[in-house]
């Protein structure tokens, strides 16, 4: 079992959990996600818990390394973010479970048993929030761009300014994101999108 959290508190729970188990034993601690890497290469856990939010290299980009260098590495995002997108995005790099970190100690071990077996765990809280967002489509790679300019507090008219286009262009790229999201104005779209997960990376 490989760790991977910047958090030392989060960590050492974690290792006091697992290491009650008898069938399981931590082999590495990973502080961020260049460390986590290196120390799955080394010491090739049959699990592996990753935070997402950790610093220089992210969960994510450590899933994606990971799987790379090991197609068939079992990886369970361990993470406070609930994001529908994060959880896509997750899951499409190749994590093998998604829980919430205000999951029970027995919850964790079932994960993480389930993993080694091969088997997918996603929180409930998880599964019915995907649930809720199934057959909405996702935001376009401008209307993520009109979103991140709307949360840093640019009026329609100067976000046009930036992007090169008319404000009419933005006014309707905004009735998309809005109807998309099911949101009622500006600042309830970014907080939905901030929830969801879709601003992470901008």
């Amino acid at each position: 079992m490989l760790i991977a959290d910047d958090h030392p508190m989060m960590r050492d729970g974690l290792r006091s959990a697992i290491t009650l188990e008898t069938d399981m034993e931590v082999v590495g601690e990973a502080i961020d996600g260049n460390e986590a890497i290196a120390l799955f290469k080394t010491f090739r856990p049959d699990v592996t818990l990753m935070d997402l939010q950790m610093p220089n290299v992210d969960g994510l980009q450590a899933i994606t390394a990971i799987r790379q260098f090991a197609p068939e590495a079992s990886i369970i995002v361990f993470t406070v973010y609930p994001g529908d997108a994060r959880v896509t995005q997750a899951l499409t790099l190749g994590a093998t479970s998604y829980l919430l970190k205000s999951a029970s100690r027995q919850d964790i071990i079932v994960a993480i048993r389930a993993a080694a077996e091969g088997r997918q765990i996603i929180a409930k809280e998880i599964s019915a929030d995907l649930a809720n967002h199934r057959g909405t489509a996702g935001l376009t790679v401008r209307e993520l761009s009109v979103l991140r300019l709307v949360k840093s507090g640019m009026s329609n008219r100067a976000i046009a300014d930036s992007l090169f286009v008319s404000e009419d262009t933005i006014k309707s790229h905004m009735k998309s994101i809005l109807s998309k999201l099911g949101a009622s104005d500006r600042t309830h779209a970014v907080t939905i999108a901030v929830k969801r997960g879709f601003l992470d990376s901008l």
